[in-house]
């Protein structure tokens, strides 16, 4: 039987590229929101750190009818980051909608989705979006998707996939690159036409993976994904076992069934093959597990999701400013948040180390490890966190370490400094191309290389710049690359941060803190233009004596001091420094906060 009144479409592209834009677009135009409803801009960032930085994190399900069709769609991260949300959500679907930007063309995220798309044999509908940008390829950029499918070893029926130029902005869509749609019907006709309808067999025993895990204060643990074989009641018992470990015999309940209608959850009493669910009732659930008829227990194959490629030491804050701003502060509070992140991110790996206030955090990259940082912060957490490394492998007796596919999109007079700086960190030159009046520049780099770079390459390319990366393959050791030119500003002792002491420091380099900030002995309050740590006393004040200057003395001035994002800070932070994060502050401390004890650390 098949379900020709339902499609399952997620929507991949690289960051950036307006997929969440477009799907406003499409809930909007198949009729999910009252025509007087105010609805937020980009609906489905539904988190805060979305919304503040522009960028979606986790996937997400919505549905919309058209021409009494039900679409299913997953809208899914963009940054390479967060992959392991776009490689789990493919299992759900039967066909993808490839966004790329009428300018930028394919990027380094575009091969990545793409090509595990292609591995599952999923149908492709190429989206050309922002069509109505002033500069926009929208000609081109069809055949450099067909060289990337041509790349990938696409099959012959993935590379005829047709192409749709949208405008996620205006809401519009049509077959040609130089016809103006009015609306997304073209966009609608084409899902419904080229995507197969899934497969139901009702009387078949049930069989569902679990491709996505959401938590309700109320509701506890929800699952989420597509029911492969038969149909599912409230109240019905299943089976819950895993493709990997085996794990089989545990039996659960239904205690309630949630189809997607537009952005909510609507309750049904039951389901059937083809459906995108979200259920509750088993505790124990998560992200790979199937859940199964109880006479007829076979586990789905669960996609193996990409190793991570960098870790990071969370442990205990121990800084003399410890316990004042946070609400969860022992080791034990910060274990169980780290294996309770684990439940929803497949990406990430936690592990014990031999100290019990330590825990090794193991993730994709810098990116996917700070927004863990940031939620956690939000949520209360005081912890501290070392600096990121990669993770090494033992490949034939040789030291292997990940590099990365590094793509830079910079104006013509910045590519002189660019390539000086990234060959300095080890990155070799694949591929070198005008676009427009601008250059784009590919090259293969050590992930490490990478780490620390991207403010600066901001500095270098006055702003201009876009750069991207995405891992591409372990190979051989390339040998020590510097991660910092400078030193730090180190302080000397507890106290206030005062005008004076803060004027002399000043005159060593640029300082983190202003006047009346708390410092302690060994945190870091500036950096130095030099490579050697200098230390300071930045709450010494000027004694006082009789003796005045006529017309008093002057007023000191202090320079603005620079303010750090959390990703800056991590960016920043060498071998030896640590970052105290609490929900109010972000400091950058010693990981030996004695002077005397730095010293003798430092000569070993």
């Amino acid at each position: 039987m098949i379900r020709e009144d339902l499609r399952n479409v997620a929507i991949i592209a690289h960051v950036d590229h307006g997929k969440t834009t477009l799907v406003d677009e499409i809930l909007k135009q198949g009729g999910s929101f009252r025509e007087n409803q105010i609805v937020a801009e980009r609906v489905m960032d539904s988190n805060d750190l979305e919304r503040e930085r522009g960028i979606t994190i986790l996937a997400k399900n919505a549905s919309t009818v058209y021409k009494g069709t039900k679409i299913n769609i997953v809208d899914t991260p963009g940054h390479a980051d967060f992959g392991g949300e776009v490689e789990r959500v493919l299992k759900m679907v039967n066909g993808v909608l490839l966004l790329v930007d009428a300018f930028e063309g394919p990027m380094p995220q575009t091969r990545f989705v793409l090509q595990k798309a292609l591995e599952l044999h999923h149908k492709v509908i190429i989206v050309v979006n922002k069509v109505d940008r002033t500069d926009a390829r929208s000609n081109e950029i069809g055949d450099e998707v067909l060289e990337l499918l041509l790349e990938l070893d696409a099959t012959i029926e993935q590379l005829d996939s047709p192409i749709v130029y949208c405008s996620g902005r205006d809401g519009t869509a049509s077959l040609s690159p130089n016809e103006d749609g009015k609306d997304l019907t073209a966009l609608f006709d084409t899902i419904v036409d080229y995507f197969d309808a899934p497969e139901s067999d009702p009387a078949a025993p049930f069989q569902m993976l679990v491709s996505s895990i959401d938590y309700s204060e109320y509701l506890g643990r929800i699952g989420i994904g597509r029911i492969e074989k038969g149909t599912i009641k409230n109240g019905m018992e299943v089976a819950l076992c895993d493709y990997h470990f085996q794990d089989v015999g545990k039996k659960g309940k239904i205690t309630a069934i949630y189809q997607f209608d537009g952005i909510e959850r609507i309750q049904v009493t039951d389901a059937e093959a083809g459906d995108i669910i979200a259920f509750t009732g088993i505790d124990s659930v998560s992200i790979g597990n199937t859940i199964c008829d109880t006479e007829f227990v076979e586990p789905l194959p669960f996609v193996k999701i990409s190793e991570p490629t960098v870790e990071m030491t969370f442990s205990v804050n121990n800084s003399p400013l410890a316990g004042r701003e946070g609400k969860f502060v022992t080791s034990r509070q910060l274990r169980e948040r780290l294996f309770r992140e684990l439940l929803k991110d497949v990406s990430l790996r936690v592990e014990e180390t031999q100290q019990t206030e330590s825990f090794r955090v193991l993730g994709r990259g810098e990116m996917h490890l700070s927004i863990l940082i940031e939620n956690m912060r939000r949520e209360g957490f005081e912890f501290q966190v070392s600096t990121p490394k990669v993770l090494y492998k033992e490949i034939d007796g040789v030291r292997h370490e990940p590099f990365e596919r590094l793509v830079i999109d910079v104006p013509e007079e910045s590519v002189g400094v660019v390539m000086e700086k990234v060959c300095s960190r080890k990155g070799e030159l694949v591929h070198m191309a005008p676009l427009g009046e601008r250059m784009r520049i590919e090259f293969s780099i050590p992930s490490r290389g990478i780490f620390g770079y991207r403010s600066e390459f901001l500095t270098d390319t006055k702003g201009e710049g876009i750069l991207t990366a995405i891992f591409a393959s372990y190979k051989p050791y390339k040998g020590d690359i510097k991660r910092r030119q400078n030193g730090s500003i180190v302080a000397f002792e507890a106290g206030t941060a005062v005008g004076y002491g803060l004027f002399n420091a000043q005159e060593r380099g640029q300082l983190f803190i202003g006047a009346g900030t708390e410092v302690y002995a060994g945190m870091v309050v500036g950096v130095s233009p030099k490579i050697e740590d200098i230390t300071v006393n930045v709450c010494k004040k000027k004694h006082a004596t009789n003796v005045r200057a006529s017309g008093s003395d002057d007023s000191l001035k202090l320079v603005t001091p620079i303010s750090m994002s959390l990703e800056e800070a991590i960016e920043f932070i060498s071998d030896d420094e640590m970052l105290e994060i609490t929900p109010q502050s972000v400091r950058i401390r010693k990981r030996f906060l004695d002077h005397g004890e730095r010293m003798r650390n430092s000569k070993k």
